[in-house]
């Protein structure tokens, strides 16, 4: 069966996150993604331990699906080289710093002269544009400026980020969005078209119902620890050998919490009778539901809870999640088979197409350094002498 993006070709100068997970995703939906790198590679191609058979473990995590190809673009064959893969490609996404493609005489102009119908998508920092365009972008940065990290952790403690990258990671799925737009709007729009996206306006995306609330009263959000601003029950508890999350999203869940948990009288209670009520009583019913949780196992709230149908959840640890039945049932871990790293899992992307599956048993490893070099050159009708 035919995949979504047969016949889609991008040239992707990117390296480290944000840019190569955009790109595996269109990797795994069938693109010929080409992978660009000077000659010492990818960075986190040293990024480690640990190391997979001398392969970065970071490394093979967002590179399946695409072709490497070594170009020194400082030489005038390099650039040549390049220039005659852009021409012959729809899309090309990078993450350099703004200006890093003017300078190597890849700027937006000389593509669209090499490709009329070309689409660039460019991740940086800050942008394109902006007074901080010129500042390099990382993750850490962004989630700090774009107002993550005030919000998370606990109150009275220092800021905290995410044990994860969520700037890199959402600014990638961010022009991931930006490069299906524009392959939709070629059919009215065939001209070329730039996307722009940065970290921090990716952070920024996530606010939602937190900026509302700023913007609705002038406070600054402050960290709650796994609690919600409006929201109560709605947190992590420990029980008495891990802890689970609880999620009372209105009152009814709360009325069938409270008889689940033997406890009707709070359903009366004026206290904790509606949301708004348990909000404003939070410092009060918290501790009255933590004595509680600590009485019993994990096993035993959450088999309790989820009979109820009450939303509840364990919190794994990773050992756990991905020894869970539902991530086998819902084929969220596949293994591919690398010529030195010999069997390597991924993770499958959250993208599932019922109607027509897309089958990890078609995917390539992440390639070695310049693994495909000679063979794009040679497709692309450039001698093997040059």
């Amino acid at each position: 069966m035919t995949a979504p993006f047969e016949g889609l070709r991008i040239v992707d100068f990117t390296r480290i996150l944000s840019g190569p997970y955009c790109t595996m995703f269109f990797g795994d939906m069938g693109a010929e993604v080409i992978k660009i790198e000077p000659p010492q590679g990818d960075d986190t191609r040293q990024w480690g331990p640990p190391f997979v058979g001398g392969e970065s473990a970071y490394f093979l995590s967002v590179n399946r699906n695409k072709k490497s190809v070594v170009l020194d673009l400082k030489t005038e064959e390099g650039l040549k080289a390049i220039k005659q893969l852009i021409a012959q490609a729809d899309v090309v996404v990078e993450n350099f710093r703004p200006g890093t493609l003017d300078r190597l005489g890849l700027g937006f102009e000389t593509l669209v002269s090499l490709n009329p119908h070309i689409i660039l998508a460019s991740i940086s920092g800050f942008g394109q544009t902006g007074p901080y365009r010129d500042e390099p972008g990382y993750d850490v940065i962004a989630q700090g400026m774009g107002g993550m990290m005030s919000i998370t952790g606990e109150s009275g403690r220092p800021p905290v980020k995410p044990g994860l990258s969520l700037a890199d990671v959402s600014a990638g799925m961010w022009a991931i969005i930006g490069i299906l737009t524009a392959i939709h709007r070629r059919h009215s729009d065939p001209g070329p078209q730039w996307i722009d996206i940065s970290l921090l306006e990716s952070m920024m995306a996530f606010h939602t119902y937190a900026a509302g609330n700023y913007f609705a009263t002038g406070v600054n959000p402050v960290p709650l620890g796994n609690a919600h601003p409006n929201i109560c029950p709605y947190q992590a508890f420990a029980a008495r050998d891990g802890y689970f999350n609880l999620a009372i999203g209105n009152d009814r869940l709360w009325e069938i919490f409270c008889r689940a948990v033997g406890h009707e009288e709070w359903i009366a209670d004026s206290r904790f009778r509606t949301n708004q009520d348990r909000v404003t009583h939070r410092s009060e019913l918290i501790p009255i539901l933590e004595a509680l949780f600590q009485t019993r196992s994990v096993s035993h709230w959450v088999s309790l809870l989820r009979q109820a149908k009450v939303p509840t959840g364990p919190i794994y640890q990773f050992s756990e999640l991905y020894h869970d039945p539902y991530v086998t049932d819902r084929k969220m871990m596949f293994s591919l088979e690398h010529s030195t790293a010999g069997k390597v899992t991924q993770v499958a992307l959250p993208v599932k197409f019922v109607t027509h599956p897309v089958d990890p048993k078609d995917y390539s490893a992440p390639p070695g350094l310049g693994q495909h070099t000679s063979q794009v050159l040679k497709d692309r009708g450039i001698s093997p002498r040059e």
